[in-house]
C-alpha cells in the first residue's frame, strides 16, 4: 500500500477542495527535509510536487554551486525570487519545496502568502548539521567553519521562518511521521479551528 492509499480518500478530498488552488510551499534551513517531506507529501495529497532548486537549475542551465560561483548569491536570489512567483502562478495547487533562503525575500513572502499556505520545518542545528554534512552541494557552508556557520544561519533566519502559517519539527523520526504531522496541521488549518501550530 502506498502513502497515498493510507489517507481516507474523503479527507483526501477534503483537504483538496479547501486548499482549491493554492500551494502548500515548505520553508525552512537546508537539510530540514522540504524536498522529502515535500514529495511524500505531495504523493499523499495527490498533488504535483516541484523543487525550487530543481526548476532554478533547469532554468539557468547550471548547478546551485555553479550559479553560485559564476553569477554570485544575489543574481540567484533574484533568479529563486521568479522562479517561486513563476511557479506559484502558473502551477498551483501543489507542493512547493523552496530552498533555505527564498523565505527571507519579502516579495517571495508575500506571493507564497498570497498563493500558498506555508509550513516551516524547523529542525535543531545539530539535525540540520547531520544531514547537510552528507552532501557536498552546499555554497553558503563552504567556509573555514560550517557548523557556525550554519547556526549564525539558522539565527538570522529563524524569526522570518516564524511567520510561516504552520511550524512542524522536522526530526530524525522517518519523514513519514512528519508528512502525517503536515496532514493533521494543514486539516486545521483549513478547516478554519485556528489550532494549527
Amino acid at each position: 500500500m502506498s502513502i497515498a492509499e493510507t489517507i481516507d480518500p474523503l479527507d483526501r478530498a477534503g483537504l483538496r477542495a479547501a486548499l482549491g488552488q493554492r500551494a502548500i510551499v515548505l520553508v525552512g534551513m537546508m537539510g530540514s527535509g522540504k524536498s522529502s517531506v515535500g514529495r511524500r507529501l505531495a504523493n499523499r495529497l495527490g498533488l504535483p510536487f516541484v523543487d525550487a532548486d530543481v526548476e532554478i537549475e533547469t532554468a539557468a542551465n547550471m548547478t546551485i554551486p555553479e550559479i553560485f560561483a559564476q553569477r554570485g548569491e544575489s543574481e540567484f536570489r533574484d533568479g529563486e525570487r521568479r522562479v517561486i512567483a513563476r511557479i506559484l502562478t502558473t502551477r498551483s495547487p501543489l507542493v512547493l519545496a523552496t530552498g533555505g533562503g527564498a523565505y527571507m525575500n519579502a516579495e517571495t513572502r508575500a506571493r507564497i502568502a498570497e498563493l500558498g499556505i506555508s509550513i516551516w520545518l524547523r529542525a535543531d542545528p545539530e539535525v540540520l548539521m547531520r544531514r547537510v554534512r552528507k552532501r557536498s552541494n552546499r555554497p553558503l557552508l563552504q567556509t573555514a567553519d560550517p557548523e557556525a556557520t550554519l547556526k549564525r544561519m539558522l539565527a538570522e533566519r529563524e524569526p522570518i521562518y516564524a511567520l510561516a502559517d504552520i511550524t512542524l519539527t522536522s526530526r530524525d523520526d522517518p519523514h513519514d511521521v512528519v508528512v502525517e504531522d503536515a496532514v493533521a496541521a494543514l486539516g486545521r488549518r483549513l478547516h478554519g479551528d485556528g489550532s494549527a501550530p
